[in-house]
Parts: C-alpha cells; sequence; structure tokens
C-alpha cells in the first residue's frame, strides 16, 4: 500500500509518502513541506497548498491519502488555517477518487511511538527508526506526515476487518427483518 500521509497547516503543509504492509518493513518514497508565506491573502495560500498537493499526487501515485484530523486548538485562528488546509488536501484527493482516512494526533503518536501523548521529538525519532534513515525529517511537520502515512498502513488491516464485520452485521440484520413468505391466517369463529 502506498500512502501519502499530509500533515496540514497554511505556513508549512507536510506531506510524506511511505510504501509498505503492516508487519513489513516499510519504505519512504518521500517527503517534504508544502510552503506558503504568511504575508499572502488566504486564497493565494490554499491555491498554493493545492498546487503542492497536486504535484505530490502526480510524482507519487498514493492509492490512499492520510490527513490529521482537525482538532479544536484554543487558538482558532490556527484552527481554522488548519481546516482549510486539511479541506485541500481531502479535495484534491477526492477529485482524483483517492480514498481519504483521517486519524487524530493522539491515534497517530500511539501507533508509531506507542503513547498517545508523545512530544514531536519521540514521533520524529521513531519515525527515523521505523524507516531506517539517517536522520528525522525536518521541519516536524514532514516527520508528522510520514508518521499520518504509517499509522494508517498499520492500522488499516484491523479497521477494514472492523468495516467488514459491520457490514456483515447489516446485513444479517436487514435479512432478519425482511419478512417471510406471507402466510395467511385464518379466523376461527367463536
Amino acid at each position: 500500500m502506498r500512502v501519502l500521509g499530509v500533515d496540514p497547516g497554511l505556513t508549512r503543509c507536510g506531506v510524506g509518502v511511505v510504501e509498505g504492509v503492516a508487519g513489513r518493513p516499510l519504505t519512504m518514497l518521500g517527503v517534504g513541506v508544502v510552503r506558503t508565506p504568511a504575508d499572502a491573502d488566504l486564497g493565494s495560500r490554499l491555491v498554493a497548498i493545492e498546487q503542492g498537493v497536486e504535484a505530490w499526487l502526480d510524482e507519487h501515485r498514493p492509492e490512499l491519502v492520510a490527513v490529521e484530523r482537525v482538532f479544536s486548538q484554543h487558538n482558532v485562528r490556527t484552527v481554522m488555517g488548519t481546516a482549510q488546509a486539511s479541506a485541500v488536501a481531502m479535495l484534491c484527493a477526492a477529485r482524483r477518487g483517492i480514498p481519504v482516512a483521517l486519524h487524530t494526533p493522539s491515534e497517530v503518536k500511539a501507533a508509531v511511538t506507542g503513547s498517545g501523548r508523545a512530544d514531536k521529538a519521540q514521533v520524529g525519532a521513531m519515525v527515523t527508526r521505523l524507516l531506517r534513515l539517517d536522520a528525522p525529517p525536518k521541519p516536524a511537520d514532514a516527520a508528522d506526515a510520514l508518521a499520518l502515512a504509517i499509522c494508517h498502513i498499520w492500522r488499516a488491516p484491523a479497521v477494514n476487518r472492523l468495516q467488514q464485520a459491520h457490514a456483515r452485521a447489516q446485513a444479517g440484520a436487514k435479512a432478519s427483518a425482511r419478512p417471510t413468505s406471507h402466510v395467511p391466517v385464518r379466523k376461527v369463529p367463536r
């Protein structure tokens, strides 16, 4: 499975491509950051992010895009920018028919380090180790994008099994709710 991880942000949008399957060594195919100038207007920044994400999709042709789920922060302005960058990445993938998975920061940290409360240095160190890199990717947004891709590759088999079990349960519930052949009931006179 080839996954493009996207750590959304307006100034720095981390992107990283990882290939592999759960239980086997993973391979990094690319890592970087799509940057936009903080003094540019919002529309121009979103277009720059779109062009950057599209270039990564063209070059690496991922099977799935894993995006960090936007979570509530104290700074509403930061959350809005993150949400807007996230939406651009999801739009780029959807336009091409590429599935998108959303993972919370704590899910990613737990998958990669074993702790949902790990700091950026711990995530960077584990990404370096898991992908057999010489040094942690810089800036941290790039390492976070790789962590998102790793998280999805590792979690996808379990999530798929859960989705399949849920679909079977739904199908079974619908089948048992269907009326059986209608048998007329005779009224017995009193």
